[in-house]
């Protein structure tokens, strides 16, 4: 190798400046390959190589360039043989003497260390001759490159630095911009692999956060056995930690998603070659943790607003049509339609038990169609008996767990409707999942069952009113009011129709001689009669005292008399104490419409005669 003079050197010292200043952006790998090729033109050797000390991997690494330009031996080049201990290398940076290649003998090499302060790098030179290098010349050459290295480390260090936060900063302008939880999770994994490549990455969320198939979540334990795991700690704490495995040869960072008002999860930081985090690694992941948290705080409450407003209108248009006219079953109906158009659920089912005991109960009309089997009523009897105590309302992830037998659905939610008075039941809720329904949604089911109920008792209420309005509180055949209105309606609808007028034969008597008691039970047997007579046929009413009545609508008069004869002849055989009645029957047809009034009249004219000429008989008004 011919001795380089000094106007050499400098122009060495001229291209290395150039490299530095040159505007022109490539990577601090791509400049130590520069560097290597004007290295090995002014040396005019056959390779040079530089390897720069990485403190994360904790060694010397050799970057990419070189093997791209067909280096293959700098990859066999094993930094391991070359022994720096017990040498004065690190006091006064001499160069290790030339070293034989084991696979060519033509071949040697030599090391150049790079010090400053310590020793942080080498670069090896390949060249033919055994011949020591000139030592001096060498020595120039590291001074250089260590100077250039150092310079350009520490640029390129403030520029991934600054390109570091820039990412940052455009992460959590990201994470504030959507109103979504999904999104904010997506846009952490997103900035951290733009960041941190090198790294594997994993969301730790509990059961209730639901999240897209493409974001790496793992489900977050934090029970009394995993309460010393780094993971549970850093969730329960809400600080960063960090766990090393030596039998795994990994370090996992746990930094907690935290807001405001709580930690809502933690991000999962793996490296299978890390040998420790550096503090900047650590400052960035604690600052973009600490951002993801308060953006998914805000997310969560922004969702949770737009849920507890979409649950306040579902209660709020419910509770309109609950509080209408509706019929209590059309409003049942229309209650089991909503849950399962809510809920998303595959079973609902509205019960109503019959007795205290809730031995017996009725499955209403709107529930769907597995509460009209058979095996419905075990699970009924299960979810009563052994699920729901004190009327507290149950809420079951997986319900095969509390059942001895396999059953198709999992997921339970069962909320008692009780109305001490009026109503004893339960709403049952089922989905073939398990964990299918969130905490929110029981919620929200609990409150919508106990609006439900209250406008079901109100119902209850109302109709129990409307029957007693108009049903004779002792035989419950109608009122004579409601009598009244009925006949008025098919006189001016119907082409004909008869009213039957009947009168219990010397009632004075039977209540002189068995008493008031049993003259009311007397009565309550002709009501029957008369009831279980006419049926659907038409309607039957306590006129007064012991006087009932009938209308026939649509019949005709020789059915008409035949119904009235049959009711006659029943009630002299089948009554105890034994009676008689009389009748008077009035027809009419549309030709001739008479008014209420009128056909009352007639039919009262009619029974006067049937009591004058003896009594147990019908007679029919002229």
């Amino acid at each position: 190798m011919q001795i380089h003079s000094k106007q050499s050197l400098q122009h060495l010292q001229a291209r290395i400046f150039e490299l530095f200043t040159k505007d022109t952006t490539y990577t601090f790998d791509t400049f130590l390959y520069l560097l290597s090729v004007e290295i090995r033109n002014f040396l005019q050797v056959q390779q040079c190589g530089v390897y720069v000390l990485d403190d994360w991997e904790g060694g010397f690494h050799l970057n990419a360039n070189h093997k791209d330009d067909g280096m293959q031996w700098l990859e066999s080049f094993s930094v391991h043989d070359i022994s720096f201990e017990g040498s004065n290398i690190l006091h006064k940076g001499e160069f290790v003497n030339p070293l034989v290649d084991r696979e060519a003998s033509d071949r040697s090499f030599s090391v150049i260390p790079l010090i400053e302060d310590k020793l942080y790098g080498f670069f090896v030179i390949q060249h033919h001759s055994f011949r020591e290098m000139d030592q001096q010349l060498l020595r120039s050459v590291r001074i250089e490159v260590s100077k250039s290295i150092n310079k350009v480390r520490v640029v390129f260090a403030a520029l991934e630095e600054k390109q570091k936060y820039e990412r940052l900063y455009k992460g959590t302008s990201d994470f504030h911009s959507t109103n979504h939880s999904e999104d904010v999770l997506q846009q952490v994994i997103q900035t951290v692999k733009r960041v941190y490549p090198q790294f594997h990455y994993y969301l730790l969320l509990s059961q209730d956060h639901t999240c897209q198939a493409d974001l790496p979540v793992k489900s977050l334990t934090y029970n009394k056995e995993a309460s010393s795991q780094a993971s549970a700690q850093a969730y329960l704490m809400g600080e960063l930690q960090i766990e090393d495995s030596e039998e795994r040869d990994e370090s996992v960072l746990y930094a907690p998603l935290k807001g405001k008002q709580g930690v809502y999860g933690v991000l999962q930081v793996v490296s299978s070659q890390l040998l420790y985090f550096t503090e900047a690694q650590i400052e960035f992941f604690d600052l973009l943790s600490q951002d993801a948290g308060n953006a998914l705080e805000n997310a969560q409450l922004y969702q949770q607003s737009r849920r507890l407003n979409n649950d306040l209108q579902l209660i709020n248009s419910t509770s309109k049509h609950l509080n209408s006219t509706m019929k209590l079953t059309d409003k049942i109906a229309y209650v089991a339609d909503r849950i399962d158009q809510s809920f998303g659920a595959d079973e609902v089912g509205i019960i109503l038990f019959e007795n205290e005991s809730h031995t017996s109960f009725d499955i209403l009309e709107g529930s769907s169609a597995f509460f009209e089997s058979p095996a419905c009523h075990s699970l009924i009897t299960k979810v009563d008996r052994d699920l729901v105590k004190n009327d507290e309302a149950v809420f079951i992830g997986d319900l095969t767990m509390r059942l001895e037998e396999s059953f198709e659905y999992h997921s339970l939610m069962a909320v008692p409707m009780t109305d001490h008075e009026y109503l004893d039941g339960l709403a049952i809720v089922l989905h073939k999942e398990p964990y299918y329904f969130s905490f929110d949604s029981f919620k929200l089911l609990q409150s919508l069952v106990h609006h439900s109920t209250l406008a079901f008792a109100n119902s209850m209420l109302h109709e129990e009113l409307e029957r007693t309005v108009i049903t004779d509180y002792l035989t419950k055949l109608h009122s004579r009011n409601y009598l009244d209105q009925k006949v008025e309606h098919h006189l001016n609808k119907d082409k004909r129709g008869h009213f039957l007028l009947f009168d219990i034969d010397n009632f004075k008597k039977v209540n002189d001689t068995y008493g008031h008691q049993i003259g009311d039970d007397v009565i309550c047997q002709v009501a029957d009669i008369i009831q279980n007579t006419i049926m659907d046929k038409g309607l039957g009413a306590r006129w007064g005292g012991e006087e009932l009545a009938v209308y026939l609508p649509g019949l005709t008069e020789s059915h008409a008399y035949h119904l009235a004869d049959s009711i006659r002849s029943t009630i002299a055989v089948e009554t105890n104490p034994s009676v008689t009645v009389s009748c008077g029957m009035a027809s009419w047809r549309s030709s001739e419409r008479p008014d209420v009034k009128q056909i009352v009249k007639d039919a009262d004219q009619a029974l006067y005669v049937a009591k004058e000429y003896g009594k147990n008989r019908i007679v029919v008004s002229s």
